[in-house]
């Protein structure tokens, strides 16, 4: 069979291509991998996951400077052309590395890597470097692009996304924040440590929707106390327009039972508003594939098409690396499969996101179920929290904002899920990790971090679920 993936310097298609490439002279006689970018390596490795956490490490830094009222003088201030400097010399060696290990793959018999574009001309059949290819399987994974939302005036304002935030060396007095979720927790704090005054425009009464509502009113604390971020909630943008001193204006919408708050006004918009799939130069109009909201099952495939998987960002159910990874994995597993007349397996998951909010320093992480999703999914639970103040580790460290919660069945001490917005959240997200994936008793689980570092939040956490547990017996 003959193997066409396109977007093979992704993480999604990448993986795909490692994955099929031993059973290249075998199973597969044809491996086509394909891509345009240039230079190409990846969203992640270029303008998305891995560029950001170096800026976030210098607005890190300088936060921790400045919070800390032991220390005198005044703060450092970032460096935004050493910054960017930075940030590009190592994410182009990452990105170079990535596109090697494509074009090693390339060396082998049987597998070719086109550094050219390639569009549909029908179902499977890919026309690319002046060739027609008709493959038996075609995978794509084209990654996302950018949302920019369609609202009056947005074509007549400038505007920074993430990628232009990523390598701008000059920064605004003043930004309208549009978008909160992965990318503008992120950002916002790097723009306030650059020294830009910050307004958030939040549609709900909170961020992180994917939180208990502890932890989104915990995160605009943080946010407000130690970024000075402003905040307009339950509002929503109605237009934009140029301001006579070149600045911009967005008009807003309240929501339900909210009046409709004054409009905005700053020196430039921001806009984080997520991200849609790259499918738009496919020529997908050629074929019977027809994208629409929720058109890809967990299996990586569109309706009526068996043969034709859509991967990682492309296919917008979870644009997360490592999930984009392990779909390219599993999609390479189905393809083997389907060609041996097997049934196919769908893509599962635990829930497992970190987000760098808080500058790095105040991170978010979720592992698992939420108590709301645990007792939706029938079960009798018993949970715990507790305070980073609790700890008296958090308050040497001068970070003491945040929490962290656990959520344990009731019946048999099995732990469900973690929450925690706190500093080392991320780091401890791969303990909990272990934890949910292995499906451990609580009660088994050893309560005895070294004294004093942080993971001694987890300990109070286990210890009551642990006991509580035992009182539900």
């Amino acid at each position: 069979m003959h193997v066409v993936v396109i977007g093979a310097y992704g993480s999604a298609g990448a993986a795909t291509a490692q994955e099929l490439a031993p059973h290249v002279g075998k199973r597969i006689s044809k491996l086509t991998l394909v891509d345009d970018g240039d230079p190409g390596g990846g969203l992640c490795i270029l303008e998305g996951c891995m560029p950001s956490k170096e800026v976030l490490s210098a607005a890190a830094h300088r936060h921790h400077g400045r919070a800390d009222d032991r220390l005198t003088g005044e703060p450092h201030e970032i460096d935004l052309e050493e910054t960017v400097e930075q940030k590009n010399d190592r994410t182009r060696g990452w990105a170079g590395h990535r596109r090697d290990s494509i074009h090693e793959l390339a060396e082998q018999d049987d597998v070719e890597f086109i550094h050219e574009p390639a569009t549909f001309v029908d179902d499977r059949v890919v026309e690319v470097d002046d060739r027609t290819i008709e493959a038996d399987y075609v995978v794509v994974a084209t990654g996302s692009n950018p949302n920019i939302p369609d609202l009056p005036g947005m074509d007549e304002v400038d505007f920074y996304t993430s990628k232009d935030t990523l390598h701008a060396t000059d920064f605004p007095d003043s930004a309208v924040v549009m978008g909160f979720g992965y990318v503008g927790t992120e950002m916002v704090p790097y723009l306030a440590e650059a020294g830009v005054d910050v307004t958030v425009i939040e549609h709900d009464e909170r961020p992180l929707d994917e939180a208990d509502p502890e932890f989104g009113d915990e995160l605009m604390t943080i946010y407000e106390e130690e970024f000075g971020v402003d905040f307009v909630t339950e509002a929503y943008e109605e237009g934009v327009e140029q301001t006579r001193n070149g600045g911009v204006r967005v008009h807003l919408t309240g929501g339900a039972n909210v009046e409709d708050p004054d409009p905005i006004e700053a020196d430039e918009l921001f806009c984080f508003t997520g991200r849609t799939p790259n499918l738009d130069r496919l020529g997908l109009e050629n074929t019977s594939l027809d994208p629409e909201e929720g058109w890809i099952d967990a299996t990586m495939r569109p309706p009526n098409a068996e043969r034709t998987f859509v991967v990682g960002d492309a296919n917008g159910r979870e644009p997360i690396l490592h999930v984009a990874k392990e779909q390219g994995f599993r999609t390479a597993e189905n393809i083997l499969a389907h060609d041996r007349g097997e049934p196919v397996e769908p893509y599962t998951n635990v829930h497992h996101h970190v987000i760098f909010t808080g500058a790095g320093v105040y991170p978010f992480a979720r592992l698992g179920h939420t108590p709301r999703s645990a007792i939706e999914a029938g079960h009798s639970i018993v949970t715990a929290t507790r305070n980073a103040d609790d700890d008296g580790v958090f308050k040497s460290k001068q970070v003491p904002h945040g929490l962290a919660r656990l959520v344990v069945d009731a019946d048999d001490g099995t732990v469900l899920g973690w929450q925690g917005l706190h500093y080392h959240a991320d780091v401890m997200a791969k303990t909990l990790q272990l934890a949910v994936e292995m499906e451990l008793d609580v009660r088994e689980i050893p309560d005895r971090a070294y004294h004093p570092t942080t993971p001694e939040i987890l300990d109070g956490l286990i210890r009551e679920c642990a006991a509580d547990v035992e009182r539900e017996e």
